[in-house]
């Protein structure tokens, strides 16, 4: 029974560590993710990434997604859509086309470098949404345009990670004496789940949801939600596609039905009390400091690069549909953070083997510093304006 005693380890070091974090103004996922490192391998030595960690670290990955999908607002994206998507267009075109030629002066193959390059495309705005709501800018024309960039962003970045893992499995089988005929399958498989999605949004999502309303168990509705989330995400699997893909569509599809509020007043507490928590603490566990110093120049680097893509991308997008350079600074600036979301992707690549052990720790290292750099970033562009417009 030693996972017990894991559990209790993990549970109230992540609870101290996010409590600090939000006190001194940074994510408490960094925080949680620092307890990983501190206890991991890399330093203590107190917990490895076993079995179980794993178990409950996939649990908690599929969740969070799940929760990214419920929270994402389909209304305000249709309401301000064309500036939304000519953000999280240029913004994902950006990091990835430059941070791939970034990858390949680094001996990365075109696999890694790519998938590198979509590591840095992904947003997280949950910092942002919190300084903007700090100097009142959550319902301005920018907070609004890095809202529904937001959510455009993660779709691209999910389907474009998706499609990534899908490929070099389907690759990987082929090299191993697989028919090439197995390869198309594989892809027909990728579009009809696609397909199943969008019944999933105008049937069958509505239809489970108001079935659970009617069963005579407790929070049956909550619970049907999680059938749902979990079914995409092994339906996900089984085509070759990532599970939180599956998860994350599961979550966009309820969050259009009545019963959006319910779940995921519900869902939360089950994610964060548990499973999410160890999901970043095996993030951390995965890290070493081994040859740090000989990555400092990659990482280094690739954190300038990082800071600079999706600020010039979004703020670009911004700029085309003729906003002033304040409003594209400020655009710019609450894209910037990678968060929870660069840190899903990276997993996900780091087990599928498009992110090498190498470069692995120097990755995490990046996002931890441009999600940190965001909030700065953002309230000296606001500031700014505020001058400006005295």
């Amino acid at each position: 029974m030693e996972f017990l005693g894991t559990l209790c380890l993990v549970l109230i070091t992540t609870s101290l560590a996010g409590h600090f974090s939000r006190r001194i103004g940074i994510p408490a996922v960094i925080g949680q993710l620092l307890v990983g490192i501190l206890i991991g391998p890399a330093v203590l030595g107190w917990v490895h990434n076993n079995a179980f960690m794993h178990t409950f670290s996939e649990i908690g990955v599929i969740i969070l997604m799940f929760i990214a999908g419920l929270e994402s607002d389909l209304g305000m994206l249709k309401k301000y859509f064309k500036p939304a998507l000519a953000v999280a267009f240029s913004g994902v075109v950006f990091p990835v086309v430059l941070i791939y030629f970034f990858g390949k002066l680094f001996h990365f193959s075109f696999e890694q470098a790519i998938f590198l390059g979509v590591t840095f495309s992904a947003t997280s705005v949950s910092i942002s949404v919190e300084v903007l709501k700090e100097l009142k800018r959550l319902k301005s024309k920018e907070g609004t345009t890095i809202l529904g960039a937001a959510v455009i962003d993660d779709i691209i970045s999910v389907i474009i990670l998706s499609v990534l893992v899908s490929m070099f499995s389907n690759v990987a089988k082929a090299q191993g004496g697989h028919h090439s005929s197995n390869l198309w399958m594989s892809f027909l498989l990728d579009a009809l789940y696609f397909v199943v999605i969008f019944f999933l949004f105008e049937w069958i999502a509505p239809k489970m949801m108001r079935l659970g309303e009617h069963l005579k168990v407790a929070s049956s509705v909550t619970l049907m939600s999680i059938v749902l989330c979990l079914g995409m995400a092994w339906l996900a699997e089984q085509v070759g596609l990532s599970d939180v893909v599956g998860a994350f569509f599961a979550g966009v599809a309820i969050a259009q039905t009545p019963y959006k509020q319910e779940v995921d007043s519900n869902i939360e507490p089950i994610g964060y009390a548990v499973f999410i928590p160890m999901f970043f603490v095996s993030i951390g566990l995965n890290m070493t400091f081994k040859g740090f110093f000989d990555d400092l120049i990659f990482i280094v680097s690739l954190t300038i690069l990082a800071l600079i893509t999706k600020w010039l991308g979004c703020g670009l997008g911004a700029k085309v549909l003729g906003m002033n350079y304040d409003s594209m600074n400020i655009i710019g600036s609450g894209m910037v953070s990678r968060g929870e979301m660069a840190l899903i992707i990276a997993q996900i690549g780091y087990e599928a083997h498009l992110l090498s052990s190498e470069y692995y720790s120097g990755v995490i290292f990046v996002i931890i510093l441009t999600t940190l750099a965001a909030p700065f970033m953002l309230k000296a562009a606001i500031k700014r304006q505020m001058r400006n417009e005295k």
